[in-house]
């Protein structure tokens, strides 16, 4: 072919139009004319459907005579007939018999339509030129190609528009266009999850990762396809609905609406043949407006105006010569100068690059220039980027100083190549990696840039083809679910599919897997879901039914080893949840409600039902089993039946100031029934030890949870960890939860029922011993040493808060120094000696005192009976308000009782201020801690005139501020009281007078004030 008309050409050559919508059968009848001459040559718009005539003509005849040409792929056999080729690959100076030119109307394209510009004004076969494409560009054709015949052709189906679908609900064989990689992919990805999957088909993709792709589609592996409008131009696919993404497109510089006629291109694709097809909106995309449906389905469009023109016989003496050629102006009316392609952009950038400008001078250097810029941007990257590696090849070829002068070095090539040759990464890499070749193929297919381009070819190809197959391989795992799309083909033919169920109860059907049975519930595989999903799920219920029942009769006839009762409150059975538990009567009879589908049927459903509860049941009895018989005990009556009743309510503890009333009637005997059942009297709680224990701890807690929250799920903090005695407490937590693990909040920490007890027992000698050495030691208190505080797990503020909420306060004062113990051997165990091991929250058991308070030995004490303090039991408000009046029957103590008290905090103060002055040798400054002074009542304190005793926070005047400490004695007092007699008064000990209990009022043998008040009598 001549770049210029041959005076036969103008004389002989019959050239003519074939013109019309798509599916005129246009492409198909200029393969037929080209193979009906001795030679041919075709362009065509794509390399993608340059592959596809390339193989259709290969097939009629044969390789060796036809020939491929395209930017980066090149077959040409030594003497071939026909030559297939893209647009801008059509070989200069090749004379063929045929020539045709597909899809011409792309003259009027802004990027490439100068090279068909060209190709129509100057391209002819010696006996016959065709030119294919749409009706629009009839005019100009006529305009500049003098004598050319036309011919129209009609549609040979109708096109018509079916409106907007939602993606799940295109119909089967669908094409879906976008117009950007990541729409293609994520509709790609919204199919598979909906509809089994889609094919992939964009212009980046290399013909073989393209032609495979199609392969699916047309093969029927998958009924949809998603594309760019790559598929607009002329790919032959069995279409019958076209679905618009988008209807905007980056033409390069902008986003732009697509035309009419750019629209009705693509669409044509819908309806092969004899088939009608249809077209419409998907997704995100607006609906078309009526003109345009109309346009589009009568086939009528504004003609072209302009084409795009560029000169092509380019003068190569200068750059600046080949700058102006090509921007001569256009010669003909109704062409237009197109803009700077990508080709002469990067020209222009090379231009300026110090490694090129000195190099590109004379004629061959300048036209060598001009090829390099011409190697397409495959990478779609950045120009300036793009212009860096060309001037690297242009460098290279211009260099003068290797083993080939004018040659690209074979290192430099090689090493280029092998950064792409690599078949790991995802999609994006892969495709990223298939551009970076194209472009050395492109290079490679250069004759004279090589030393050996045959091999280079070859070495290019095999990347190529590598990377495409594992780019086709991703394509097909990310985008196409074979299991789904197999079966779904399979129901389409409505075939019977096979269902069975595997021993680790995986449901397939068909050898696939849909599904699995999770005890006797069947949970479908999400891949399976989607439109198709019910027929999938029909597949499988007819073996998912039959397993079930027969699970459900197993679990009636297990054992109740074969059953686990979880810390949420599921049952669990061969590692599948069968079971919740739900609130029933009382807390310790919790029902059960079976977690299965609706394929089991009532019979069964109630002999599993009734068996789980029959498990739960035993299995609380089991756990729970000192509880279950202090519920049943026949032999505890009276008085000791209701307090038993109130454990068994509160589930093993209740606290001793809730039940203040009960307890303090309970005689001896009816409390040696409790202790039978191993009920604990402790100063703080009324509690059964053996429920301590980690594992009835966490079950009281789940059934304190499944009664407190009904048939809701439940969702419980983390319990403290086995073996804390104390834990800071968590905001937001169930007002049972503390209390049902066997902990008692004690301000800012929750503490074990047994270490608050042991706290009570080591208390209870530091108390006494104060108490006997007088009040020149500080009187009834103790000081929180170590010890104390090693046995509730904390120290500082959090202890301070602890001892606090039990009812104790703080004093700070000087006091005598403790005379040290004086070891004694072979002493006998003190009275509070732990005698019997109770277990602490490991399961481990931990020591008791030697008797409980008010039960063997009544006479001996909590903590706050050896110093008059108000136990933990006598108010309900003592943890938030440790000075409020106590509410309970146990304020109902003697005077003589809350005396002792008063005195022995009014001796301290009184000593320490009186020694004040003294010298200090042989002087402590200590935190003695004191229970909290009774409430007196509305009037204020107490008044002790009535006794003669000094008002110990008034000072003898009566009047109020308390105690002067560290001023000398106090002034004044009452008539009758140890500073009566004016200013001085006594400075020695205040004398007290201790009265016993009245016979007729009961006294509690647990009273805080017992044994404190015995003591006083004593001395």
């Amino acid at each position: 072919m001549s770049s210029t008309a041959s005076p036969r050409m103008d004389a002989d050559a019959r050239v003519w139009a074939l013109l019309g919508p798509t599916n005129t059968g246009k492409t198909h009848l200029a393969i037929e004319r080209m193979l009906g001459h001795e030679t041919g040559m075709i362009g065509l718009p794509l390399r993608l459907l340059a592959r596809e005539v390339y193989d259709r003509v290969k097939d009629r005849v044969g390789t060796m005579n036809v020939a491929l040409i395209t930017g980066e792929e090149k077959i040409i056999p030594d003497n071939p007939r026909y030559w297939v080729t893209t647009v801008e690959s059509m070989p200069v100076g090749v004379p063929v018999d045929f020539l045709a030119v597909d899809e011409i109307q792309l003259c009027a394209d802004p990027e490439r339509g100068h090279v068909f510009t060209q190709r129509l004004m100057h391209a002819r076969g010696e006996l016959e030129t065709m030119f294919l494409g749409a009706d629009t560009i009839r005019g100009r054709i006529k305009d500049l190609v003098k004598g050319c015949r036309f011919e129209q052709r009609p549609r040979f189906s109708e096109l018509t528009y079916a409106g907007s679908k939602k993606i799940s609900r295109l119909p089967r064989r669908s094409a879906v266009v976008a117009f950007s990689s990541d729409q293609v992919y994520a509709i790609a990805e919204l199919i598979r999850r909906n509809r089994g999957g889609a094919a992939v088909v964009m212009g980046a993709l290399s013909p073989r990762t393209r032609n495979a792709q199609v392969a699916l589609y047309q093969s029927g592996d998958v009924d949809f396809i998603v594309a760019t409008d790559a598929i607009g131009m002329g790919l032959n696919m069995d279409v019958d609905h076209v679905a618009f993404a988008s209807l905007e497109k980056f033409d390069g510089r902008h986003h732009r609406a697509l035309t009419s006629a750019e629209i009705a291109q693509i669409a044509g694709r819908a309806g092969r043949y004899m088939n009608d097809g249809t077209f419409g909106v998907t997704g995100q995309a607006p609906a078309l407006d009526e003109e345009q449906i109309e346009d589009i389905e009568e086939h009528r469009f504004d003609p072209v105006r302009m084409l795009m023109w560029r000169n092509s016989n380019l003068d190569f003496a200068s750059l600046s010569h080949l700058f102006d050629s090509l921007d001569m102006p256009p010669p003909a009316k109704g062409l237009m100068r197109a803009r700077h392609a990508t080709d002469a952009a990067a020209l222009a950038l090379m231009a300026r690059d110090p490694r090129v400008k000195p190099l590109a001078t004379g004629r061959d250097a300048v036209e060598r220039l001009w090829e390099v810029a011409q190697v397409p941007d495959f990478r779609k990257v950045m120009i300036d980027e793009h212009a860096s590696l060309l001037a690297n090849i242009y460098d290279h070829l211009m260099r003068n100083d290797g083993a080939s002068p004018g040659r690209i070095p074979e290192d430099w090539f090689s090493s280029q190549t092998k950064r792409t040759d690599r078949t790991d990464g995802d999609i994006d890499t892969l495709a990223s990696r298939l551009a970076h070749i194209r472009t050395w193929t492109y290079v490679a297919n250069r004759a004279d840039w090589l030393e050996d381009p045959v091999y280079w070819q070859g070495v290019t190809r095999a990347i190529e083809d590598r990377l495409s197959d594992a780019l086709h391989e991703r394509l097909t795992q990310q985008f196409i679910d074979r299991r789904t799309s197999v079966l779904l083909k399979r129901l389409q033919q409505r075939e019977d599919l096979m269902a069975s169920v595997s021993a680790e109860g995986e449901v397939m059907v068909e050898g696939e897997f849909v599904g699995r049975l999770a005890g006797l519930v069947f949970v479908p595989d999400p891949r399976a879901e989607g439109v198709d999903g019910k027929a999938l799920r029909a597949a499988a219920d007819k073996v998912v039914t039959g397993e079930i029942e027969a699970r459900a009769r197993r679990i009636a006839a297990a054992e109740d080893t074969a059953f686990e009762l979880t810390e949420h409150g599921r049952i669990m059975w061969e590692s599948a949840a069968i079971g919740r538990l739900i609130a029933g009567g009382d807390r310790l009879s919790p029902k059960v409600e079976l977690t299965c589908g609706e394929e089991l049927q009532a019979a069964d459903r109630l002999a599993a039902t009734q068996r789980l509860e029959k498990f739960v049941e035993a299995h609380i009895a089991k756990v729970l089993e000192p509880l279950i018989k202090l519920r049943d005990a026949d032999d505890v009556t009276g008085l000791a039946r209701g307090v038993a009743f109130r454990l068994v309510e509160a589930l093993g503890a209740i606290r001793r100031d809730e039940a203040a009333d009960d307890i303090t009637a309970l005689a001896q005997p009816d409390r040696a029934m409790l202790r039978k059942y191993g009920v604990r009297f402790g100063a703080f709680s009324i509690f059964l030890p053996a429920l301590l224990k980690p594992a009835p701890a966490h079950l009281i807690l789940l059934l304190h949870a499944v009664f407190g929250s009904g048939n809701a799920t439940i969702d419980l903090p983390t319990p403290p960890a086995p073996g804390l005695t104390s834990a800071p407490t968590e905001d937001n937590v169930p007002d049972f939860f503390y209390p049902a693990l066997g902990f008692r909040v004690c301000g800012p920490r929750a503490v074990r029922l047994d270490m608050l007890e042991r706290l009570a027992d080591a208390i209870r000698p530091k108390i006494a011993a104060r108490a006997e050495l007088g009040h020149g030691y500080g009187g009834a208190g103790f000081v929180a040493d170590a010890d104390l505080m090693s046995l509730v797990g904390c120290s500082g503020e959090a202890f301070d808060g602890l001892l606090a909420s039990l009812g104790f306060k703080p004093q700070t004062i000087r006091v005598k120094k403790m005379p040290e113990a004086k070891p004694v051997e072979d002493a006998a165990p003190a009275a509070d000696a732990p005698a019997e091991a109770a277990p602490d929250a490991s399961g481990e058991a931990t020591p008791q005192p030697a008797s409980d308070p008010g039960e063997a030995n009544p006479q001996e004490a909590t903590p706050q009976e050896a110093t008059g303090a108000p136990a933990a039991e006598e108010t309900a408000t003592t943890e938030t308000d440790p000075t409020a009046k106590p509410t309970t029957a146990e304020n109902a103590v003697s005077e003589t009782e809350i005396a002792a008290t008063d005195a022995a905090e009014d001796a301290s103060e009184t000593a320490a201020a009186d020694d004040a002055n003294a010298d200090d040798d042989g002087m402590e400054e200590i935190v003695l801690w004191r229970p909290v002074r009774k409430n007196r009542g509305p009037q204020g304190p107490r008044s002790r005139a009535a006794d003669g005793e000094p008002n110990a926070r008034t000072g003898g005047g009566g009047k109020p501020g308390g105690p002067t400490r560290g001023k000398g004695p106090r002034k004044g007092g009452k008539k009758g009281g140890p500073n009566a007699g004016g200013k001085g008064g006594n400075k020695g000990p205040r004398q007290m007078s201790a009265r016993p209990p009245r016979s007729d009022k009961p006294v509690d043998p647990d009273s805080p004030f017992a044994v404190l008040s015995q003591l006083k009598n004593k001395s």
